[in-house]
């Protein structure tokens, strides 16, 4: 098998894997909620909206990872070719290759952050919204398949 089908083999078998535990744990949130959802207070809605804006937010972050770090590489790899290029010896390569490391690690972890926040905000509030809604529309199981 070549080398960009085994990589399509490997990001098909983890998001399936990320996906299906995903909606095992959307299932079973959802059914907390439906459980603890008869009191009229909305605590079990927020509660139930913040474990899914988590769930979604770290979903997306892993998802993202999954695309930067062949992206990272690739930057990576061709950042130390161009200073070799340059005429730098070997001793200011390797500082060189370790503070581009540090640097790149750093902005991939803070835009994996951000995007993360990002979607965990999004999907809790809409989620948050969603679920009163449901219990102001008189209830009933909370079943999407």
């Amino acid at each position: 098998m070549s080398k960009r089908r085994t990589w399509v083999c490997l990001f098909v078998s983890v998001y399936s894997l990320l996906l299906f535990l995903s909606w095992n744990f959307l299932k079973s949130v959802l059914s907390w909620y439906e459980f603890e959802s008869a009191p009229p207070s909305g605590w079990p809605a927020l509660y139930a909206s913040a474990l899914l804006g988590l769930a979604f937010g770290v979903l997306s972050m892993v998802a993202a990872l999954a695309v930067a770090v062949p992206a990272t590489l690739v930057t990576w790899i061709t950042v130390l070719v161009l200073l070799t290029f340059c005429g730098k010896p070997r001793k200011t390569l390797v500082v060189e290759g370790k503070k581009l490391t540090a640097e790149i690690t750093g902005f991939v972890v803070k835009v994996l952050i951000k995007e993360g926040n990002l979607v965990a905000a999004v999907c809790a509030v809409l989620g948050y919204f969603a679920l009163v809604r449901h219990r102001e529309n008189g209830g009933g199981p909370l079943d999407f398949l």
